[in-house]
């Protein structure tokens, strides 16, 4: 019980300082990073040789493993950016995976992706009210330029609810569903798209770069390729390269893509783990 209390509690600090850094910066400092890594498998391995359980050590790996490949394919889906992966592979090993379906480490899971996406969500609205002028012109420009999408959607979602009332009750309800989210989901993604050009693409200048970044369009001097959005984060060498060509005449600006901070919703779904468990358990015992 002391070893998974001394776990938790270094898990709390840790989502404090990088949801702050998070905020703050846009970015979660790589020393908390490998600093969880290392101190997740130095602290189990201590465990394992002090109270001679070899599990102790044995679920770091797994919940090691198990975020390295959930933080891969949210990086490379572009959801998250490197600090994010990285402070979840980090989580992994100090929180540790147990083979059971009410785990704290498999809770843990669940909560992010319920409160990742409701977190996303209220930032995505904060930044469309903060910017609101600029949302809705592009949001505007957005929905007059998908007039042909936006009837196809309409005839789609009208044919569906029409279908609907020709079937029995049972197949009826998930057909209204499914038209509502078609329509939904037309809307939601002009939405989300507006909020992106209209508040998390901006002109950066090469000193206020920072590792990772993502870029949006090529940089290229002389034929020559500097960077671009295939490069899945910008590299301090890139950077170190952009600022002398700044000084060179040869680039000023470069159009940076800024995520959503997600480390603030880890520490929300952390702490509703920590205090009632998996919420999707919670909600079905309701």
């Amino acid at each position: 019980m002391v070893a998974e209390t001394i776990l938790l509690m270094i898990v709390f600090i840790a989502l404090l300082i990088g949801s702050y850094t998070d905020f703050k910066v846009r970015e979660v400092p790589d020393w908390l990073n490998y600093g969880l890594i290392f101190v997740g498998f130095g602290l189990r391995l201590i465990f394992s040789i002090t109270y001679q359980d070899a599990d102790y050590i044995i679920h770091g790996l797994l919940g090691f493993g198990a975020f390295f490949i959930i933080a891969l394919v949210m990086f490379y889906a572009g959801q998250w950016g490197g600090g994010d992966s990285k402070m979840v592979m980090g989580l992994g090993a100090l929180l540790g995976l147990e083979l059971s379906i009410d785990s704290f480490m498999i809770g843990f899971i669940i909560n992010i992706v319920v409160f990742g996406a409701l977190f996303g969500l209220l930032f995505s609205v904060y930044l469309a009210v903060a910017n609101l002028k600029a949302f809705a012109k592009e949001f505007n420009r957005r929905f007059s330029e998908k007039k042909k999408e936006k009837w196809l959607v309409w005839i789609g979602t009208v044919l569906l609810l029409v279908v609907s009332a020709f079937l029995p009750y049972y197949v009826r309800v998930p057909v209204v569903v499914l038209a509502g989210i078609v329509l939904m989901s037309f809307y939601v993604f002009t939405y989300l798209k507006a909020v992106e050009g209209s508040s998390m693409i901006k002109w950066v200048e090469p000193e206020k770069l920072t590792e990772g970044d993502w870029v949006v369009e090529d940089v290229v001097v002389g034929k020559k390729r500097i960077c671009g959005p295939k490069d899945l984060g910008l590299e301090m060498s890139q950077i170190r390269k952009l600022i002398r060509l700044k000084k060179q005449g040869k680039v000023k600006r470069v159009l940076i893509k800024y995520g959503i901070p997600f480390v603030p919703s880890f520490l929300i779904a952390f702490v509703v783990t920590y205090l009632w468990g998996n919420i999707v358990f919670v909600l079905l015992r309701i």
